[in-house]
C-alpha cells in the first residue's frame, strides 16, 4: 500500500484530468463535482488495492465528515453529516475526506474530521487538515476553469455565481480568489460587532492589509459596511476611506472597495475589501 507522495495539488489535477474526460465523452455537465461517485473510483484511478467502497450520509452531530478502514484496512468508509446546513459544506467535507484518504490514509487508522478541521484552509501547509482542505478546493474549483470564471472586475456577485457554479460554500470560493490573485484583498468574517477570522491575499500582506485574529480581540470599525446593520447585503462594493478599516493608513486619501454579505443562517457577516492599486496602509516612517 506504498503510494507515491502525492501534494494536494497534484492529487486532484490527476482526478480532474479524468472527469473533464469522462463528462465529455459522455455529454455530462461538469459541475458541481460528484465527490461520491469520484471517491468509489479513486482506488481504480490511482491502482490501489484498498478502494473505498461505501459513501453514506450519516446522522451524528460529532463531526463533520470521517474516514474509516474495515478490521483488514483493505476497505475503506466515507461518512458525511448529512445534516450539515447546506449543500455547498456537505460537498465540501466529501472532497475533504476523499483528501485524507489520498494523502493521509497510511498515516493514521481513522480520520474524524468536526467543523474546526474542515475549511480550516489556508493554514499551516504540514497540517494534514489544511492539506485536506487545499486537496478539496483545488478538486472542486480547478484553477483554470476558476481563472476563466474570475477574470473580470471582482466582486461577490461574480464569487456568489462561482460559488454555484462549483456548490460550494461562498467562504471557500473567496478564499479561492484569494490565495489565487495578485490584487490586495482581505477577506473577513465578524460575529456580533467582532472579527472572528481574516486572511489576506500575498499583495495585501506586503502592503500592511492584515487582521492578527489569533489571541486577540478586534472589534469591526465604525463607518465600514460590515458595521453598518442597515445594510445587510453589498454586493458590488463601495469606495471607502481606506482609513476606515486601517486608521494608519499612510495615504489619508486612499480608497478601499468594500462588500458584504450578512450570512443570517451564520449570524455572521462577511467582508471582502479590495486595496486601490499601490496603496499601502503601513503607517508612516516616524523618527519622532
Amino acid at each position: 500500500m506504498n503510494s507515491p507522495l502525492w501534494t494536494p495539488n497534484k492529487a486532484a489535477i490527476k482526478l480532474i484530468k479524468v472527469i473533464d474526460q469522462f463528462s465529455a465523452i459522455h455529454a455530462l455537465d461538469r459541475f458541481p463535482t460528484d465527490i461520491p461517485a469520484i471517491a468509489l473510483e479513486t482506488a481504480n484511478i490511482f491502482g490501489w488495492d484498498d478502494p473505498i467502497t461505501i459513501v453514506k450520509g450519516v446522522d451524528i452531530k460529532k463531526f463533520d465528515g470521517a474516514l474509516m478502514p474495515d478490521e483488514d484496512r483493505k476497505k475503506w468508509l466515507l461518512l458525511y453529516n448529512q445534516s450539515l446546513d447546506s449543500l455547498g459544506r456537505i460537498r465540501f467535507t466529501q472532497a475533504h475526506e476523499l483528501g485524507h484518504y489520498i494523502l493521509h490514509r497510511t498515516l493514521r487508522d481513522n480520520f474524524q474530521c468536526g467543523d474546526s478541521n474542515v475549511l480550516s484552509w489556508p493554514g499551516d501547509e504540514e497540517n494534514i487538515e489544511t492539506q485536506a482542505d487545499e486537496f478539496a478546493s483545488s478538486l472542486l474549483m480547478p484553477i483554470n476553469d476558476f481563472r476563466e470564471q474570475t477574470n473580470t472586475d471582482i466582486n461577490l456577485d461574480v464569487l456568489s455565481f462561482c460559488a454555484s457554479r462549483y456548490g460550494v460554500s461562498l467562504t471557500a470560493t473567496v478564499l479561492k480568489w484569494i490565495k489565487l490573485t495578485l490584487e490586495s484583498a482581505v477577506l473577513i468574517l465578524s460575529k456580533s460587532g467582532y472579527i472572528e477570522w481574516a486572511w489576506s491575499s500575498a499583495s495585501a500582506m506586503k502592503a500592511g492589509a492584515y487582521f492578527k485574529t489569533q489571541g486577540n480581540i478586534i472589534e469591526v470599525p465604525q463607518g465600514t459596511l460590515a458595521a453598518d446593520e442597515s445594510l445587510p447585503n453589498e454586493m458590488f462594493g463601495k469606495n471607502i476611506a481606506a482609513a476606515s478599516w486601517f486608521k494608519n493608513s499612510a495615504d489619508k486619501d486612499s480608497e478601499i472597495k468594500e462588500m458584504k454579505v450578512l450570512m443570517d443562517k451564520y449570524e455572521r457577516v462577511l467582508t471582502l475589501l479590495v486595496l486601490s492599486k499601490n496603496t499601502s496602509v503601513w503607517p508612516e516612517w516616524s523618527n519622532n
